[in-house]
């Protein structure tokens, strides 16, 4: 049995012999990791259902269509994102050649988190490979049943040499880090960030953080109120609201909130049916341990319970519930609540809802409800976040043309498509000069002169005739 340390150099000794360089090689291990997802789907399905008791149609379309979808969009465009990015010239620079050349970054490692196991440990690994890295991967070891099949697969179809899973707790994480990457890659809460940030600063390693915060739905003016209640309950109690894009709380007008709480339960059970712990279709929560902290938040709340509030401990079962009356210093407001619990507070004006926004860290996703143009363009414009929808939630994250990731305290950096490959990859400034125009080159060379500084600044002024390849 390799120790960590072991692993790590082993990936390296790979890495700086350069097998990892050609496209060729790359795209062999892109095709052998989709083979691994579609040969082996229903042993994948299996263990989403064993962790989280995850609906096969949720698990398809979160876990295995999103890594399925963003392997068919890598292996089409990474071959073009590999090639030389050339810049604008001066006159100086004329008959050079000035480009951008990205190259891999070495040895990364990928943490994944335990709320989508497959999806949040080879999206990045997707990028990774695709931008010519050796990875080391660390699933959640908290999704137990996922994280055995990650490190019984990867080693199957994918180069040993180049590849490698990694499994323990805090401790094995812990002692992880303390060996030298050349990138980390983080996907979790903001407490374990901050030890990830204090690990990486001993190398000098360039981290990124995906973490998660709280995403609110702003809905505002008028609005289809039925359609509203369907796309808020799918996104919210998606997974048992264990998503770090989940809408987090409502924010809205009394009047609003009024008219949404009854198209809220006829849309839950529509969804859910009357006696939702016994609907195949709502996912369970990850562990007792997470159960008992969002019954003791719901234990805490000033709020009033209007639908759901039931809950199983033996069944890691909560029922979708809704909140109103919150104020907003609630324990339901102090942290991401991460699990089916929606929390509605109002707010009197489009201005008081910006304002509440914020006043609170930057979140990873920010969802306005409104038929009013001018509203959803009023809170793209004096708000930020790390992602944003208009009249729906969760859904943009799954086109692969978008950056993934937050701003601020909600996350450092994103991925999918093209955005991960950048992640994984150095840019490198290149020059390729020759000797020619020696002449033009001494006027940089002492003995300086204000004739030589006059001429000097003329040629390495940017001149759009002179902005040619």
């Amino acid at each position: 049995m390799e120790t960590q340390s072991q692993v790590v150099d082993r990936l390296r000794s790979a890495f700086r012999s350069g097998v990892t360089m050609p496209e060729q090689f790359r795209r062999t291990q892109l095709t052998n990791l989709m083979s691994m997802i579609k040969d082996n789907e229903e042993q994948i399905l299996n263990a989403l259902y064993k962790d989280l008791a995850k609906p096969k149609f949720e698990a398809i379309l979160s876990e295995v269509d999103m890594v399925i979808n963003e392997l068919h969009y890598a292996m089409s465009n990474f071959k073009s994102w590999m090639q030389p990015e050339y810049v604008s010239k001066n006159l100086a620079t004329k008959v050079d050649d000035c480009f951008v050349q990205r190259e891999p970054l070495g040895v990364v490692l990928i943490i994944g988190a335990w709320n989508y196991p497959l999806q949040l440990v080879l999206l990045p690994m997707i990028g990774a490979i695709a931008a010519g890295n050796c990875v080391v991967l660390k699933p959640s070891e908290v999704s137990a049943a996922t994280d055995n099949v990650v490190a019984e697969l990867v080693p199957k179809y994918l180069s040993q040499d180049c590849y490698a899973v990694v499994r323990g707790g805090a401790e094995e994480t812990k002692a992880l880090l303390k060996n030298r990457f050349d990138h980390i890659f983080y996907t979790g809460s903001q407490t374990v960030a901050r030890s990830i940030l204090q690990a990486a600063s001993i190398n000098l390693t360039p981290v990124t953080l995906e973490l998660g915060g709280k995403c609110p739905c702003f809905i505002y003016g008028q609005v289809n109120i039925t359609a509203a209640a369907r796309r808020l309950a799918w996104a919210k109690f998606f997974n048992a609201g264990q998503s770090c894009v989940a809408p987090d709380y409502v924010l809205c007008l009394p009047d609003t909130r009024d008219a949404l709480l009854p198209a809220l339960r006829k849309a839950l059970e529509d969804f859910y049916t009357t006696e939702p712990q016994t609907c195949p279709d709502l996912s369970r929560i990850v562990s007792v341990r997470h159960w008992t902290r969002l019954l003791e938040l719901l234990g805490k709340t000033k709020g009033k319970v209007v639908v759901g509030g039931e809950s199983n401990q033996e069944d890691k079962y909560i029922a979708p519930t809704v909140v109103v009356d919150v104020p907003e210093d609630d324990a339901l407001m102090e942290e991401e609540i991460f699990g089916p619990i929606l929390p509605i507070l109002t707010v009197d004006s489009v201005e008081q809802g910006i304002d509440f926004i914020n006043r609170k860290e930057k979140p990873l996703a920010l969802y306005v409800f409104s038929d009013e143009s001018s509203v959803v363009s009023t809170v793209l414009e004096k708000t930020s976040s790390g992602g944003f929808c208009s009249n729906d939630g969760i859904v943009y994250m799954t086109l692969p043309g978008l950056p993934f990731g937050g701003v601020g305290a909600s996350g450092w950096g994103s991925y999918h498509g093209r955005w991960g490959f950048e992640t994984f990859s150095h840019r490198r400034a290149c020059m390729l000069r020759g000797w020619a125009l020696e002449r033009l080159n001494g006027l940089r060379y002492p003995p300086y002169t204000e004739n030589k500084l006059s001429w000097l600044r003329w040629t390495a002024s940017p001149k759009p005739s002179c902005s040619i390849l």
